[in-house]
């Protein structure tokens, strides 16, 4: 997960990144990510309020090289999996070519996607992540706290698997083809 300076994928910049690992079925607290990235001023105190990060947090972070090498070191090959990861990608790649040159190409799963293919009887009525944990009893410590916000989806992840697995899809690669089928529908409806 991500936090930003603002929701525009054309203005706004990366503050936070977080992130948990899910490991053999079971979330891995001890491989947890969590960097912010250095910003030459603070965002607005409106922004602030949203996800946490005071000013003096944003102006001392880490320089955004060092943080994103940091990012990329701990991902290594492994997937994404957000919610709604199209601003995710978008506002991550951005910082990735800006700060570091890099064309970014990784795998990325969206659980926008997936969970209402796995729960079709759910798909009409939720559509947000807060929807979704709130359904399936995920507490998150912090919302809009990019670890905290990780920490959510990586339960949710958990949910999804479980359901796939119920429903004979084993793998990545077939929740990927799951989440490729649903965004073809959605764009049908």
């Amino acid at each position: 997960d991500v936090e930003t300076t603002g929701l525009s994928l054309t203005s706004d910049h990366l503050i936070a990144i977080g992130a948990v690992a899910v490991k053999e079925g079971r979330i891995d607290l001890d491989d947890s990510f969590e960097v912010v990235l250095q910003q030459e001023t603070s965002s607005g105190k409106d922004n602030i309020l949203i996800h946490g990060i005071g000013g003096t947090a944003q102006v001392g972070g880490i320089a955004p090289v060092e943080a994103l090498l940091q990012f990329l070191e701990y991902l290594g090959q492994d997937p994404l999996i957000a919610f709604h990861v199209s601003f995710d990608e978008t506002m991550t790649k951005r910082a990735l070519k800006k700060f570091l040159g890099l064309n970014f190409r990784h795998t990325w799963l969206d659980l926008a996607y997936v969970a209402p293919g796995l729960y079709p009887e759910l798909a009409r009525k939720y559509r947000a992540l807060d929807h979704w944990v709130d359904h399936f009893h995920i507490q998150n410590f912090a919302r809009h706290s990019a670890l905290a916000d990780s920490l959510a989806t990586a339960q949710l992840f958990l949910v999804a698997m479980e359901a796939a697995q119920k429903n004979g899809i084993e793998d990545l690669k077939g929740l990927i083809e799951l989440e490729k089928a649903q965004r073809w529908i959605s764009r049908t409806n």
